[in-house]
């Protein structure tokens, strides 16, 4: 006996469209920078133009798309799409400015400070003792430590390399030597409570953190005063960091870890890109 299963409906594929809330400047600094790089390696053919790759790899990092969604809405394979986003991503990431071209680049242009902040990037929990380092205390889920600088116009200019979600702010900030950086570019740097003790040079400090109080020491309103004006003027690291997580796939990173700061430092070009045009 044999049995028929006969389709109640239709079961071909829907495809919609959506808006992608970002600039032509964007994408066309995207598609130049890929036919560059085909140029480069004497690639002859792609299945779509680079136009198009743009737009798709763009749609995963601002909307989190999720690459098997647009592989199918655009008669691709879900490999293909992955391999497109991590070609640019790595493209990208390259055009990033090092922590001393940023800092020179802010003293050139008249800067006298600069802003530091540490930011914890939400992943996805992993079995084994390996993950434990990246629980964070402080946020009460895993994720990935990352320390980033931004001036006074709220542009991220520099962000380092990801670090276990355990990771203390003053801890990154002496692995990569950002007080040795700062002096030598002749810059300030406005911070929180989180890096204090970095800066211990009374007489000429280079790194402001205001006043704690403690349980025995209670702020005097000049000191409170004091803390009010630095978190005012702290105020662009927080836009900056707004603006970078505006991008999607930071949500709650499904990527590896290792491949984390490649991402961070591609969305570091990209917002530069969309905040200052």
């Amino acid at each position: 006996m044999t049995k028929t299963k006969g389709r109640a409906e239709d079961t071909s594929p829907l495809v919609y469209q959506c808006r992608l809330p970002l600039s032509t400047h964007t994408v066309n600094h995207l598609a130049g920078l890929l036919r560059r790089h085909l140029k480069a390696i004497r690639s002859r053919w792609r299945i779509l133009p680079p136009g198009r790759i743009a737009v798709i790899v763009l749609a995963v990092l601002r909307q989190d798309q999720r690459l098997a969604d647009m592989a199918g809405g655009n008669n691709v394979s879900e490999s293909t799409v992955r391999r497109w986003r991590d070609e640019l991503i790595t493209l990208l990431a390259a055009q990033a400015p090092c922590l001393d071209r940023a800092l020179k680049r802010v003293a050139k242009t008249g800067g006298e400070v600069v802003l530091i902040d540490g930011t914890l990037i939400p992943t996805q929990r992993r079995t084994g003792k390996a993950n434990r380092r990246n629980y964070s205390g402080k946020h009460h889920h895993h994720g990935l430590h990352f320390l980033a600088l931004t001036d006074e116009r709220c542009r991220v200019i520099w962000i380092s390399a990801a670090r276990p979600g355990r990771t203390h702010d003053i801890t990154a900030a002496r692995h990569d030597h950002i007080l040795a950086h700062l002096r030598a570019a002749g810059l300030g740097a406005l911070a929180d409570l989180g890096f204090r003790g970095l800066d211990n040079d009374v007489l000429d400090p280079v790194i402001v953190t205001g006043f704690h109080a403690g349980r025995t020491h209670k702020l005097t309103p000049g000191q409170n005063e004091a803390n009010h004006v630095l978190a005012v003027g702290r105020a662009p690291v927080e836009h900056g960091f707004a603006h970078l997580k505006n991008w999607r796939t930071l949500t709650k990173l499904r990527t590896d870890p290792a491949r984390a700061t490649r991402l961070l430092r591609a969305l570091l070009v990209l917002t530069n890109l969309e905040v200052n045009r």
